[in-house]
């Protein structure tokens, strides 16, 4: 299997509007995840899933290429919570709506992040980034990361494997 390396990802929903707030579109994002995970195109490492953006540490695995995964990835996740607007909330659907040649609504904005990650400090850094992502001031989405639902930090800290269960340990990068 060819080496790939670890990436720190983020995707931000188009003009940070606070769409993923509603527990079904992280529903959406986690099966689509573990799909990845299980068809063996990357391993995920961490996740958090905020209101209006996510953060992933993940690795492609052998001959997938990071841009192909990521497309797959923001085109199931946009098309799947289009539908749902679509057939359930059509106001919200015309919040996203863009007009352009190639597509009428875009959910996710253009141009994700993906930073090569280089030593297992950087990515645990990361790692911490994303765990207390949830806590920080402008979000307060629960009184410790713990208490957020939709990240991975349960299964750092508790050894939840039950929970997220397409979750791999960074550490089994550097074995």
């Amino acid at each position: 299997m060819e080496f790939q390396p670890v990436y720190f990802f983020t995707a931000t929903i188009n003009s940070w509007k606070p769409l993923l707030i509603e527990d079904k579109y992280k529903t959406i994002i986690l099966e689509s995840l573990g799909f990845l995970v299980n068809q063996a195109r990357c391993k995920l490492y961490a996740f958090v899933i905020m209101p209006n953006h996510i953060h992933l540490l993940w690795q492609m695995l052998g001959k997938q290429q990071k841009e192909d995964v990521q497309r797959d990835f923001l085109k199931y996740t946009e098309q799947t919570i289009k539908l749902d607007l679509s057939r359930n909330d059509p106001n919200k659907l015309r919040q996203y709506f863009v007009g352009k040649k190639d597509r009428e609504y875009q959910i996710w904005q253009r141009n994700s992040l993906s930073v090569e990650m280089f030593s297992k400090e950087v990515i645990e850094q990361k790692l911490d980034y994303i765990h207390n992502n949830p806590v920080q001031g402008k979000w307060m989405l629960a009184q410790s990361p713990l208490g957020y639902k939709y990240s991975s930090v349960r299964f750092y800290e508790e050894r939840n494997e039950e929970e997220y269960q397409f979750l791999s340990h960074y550490m089994v990068y550097f074995e």
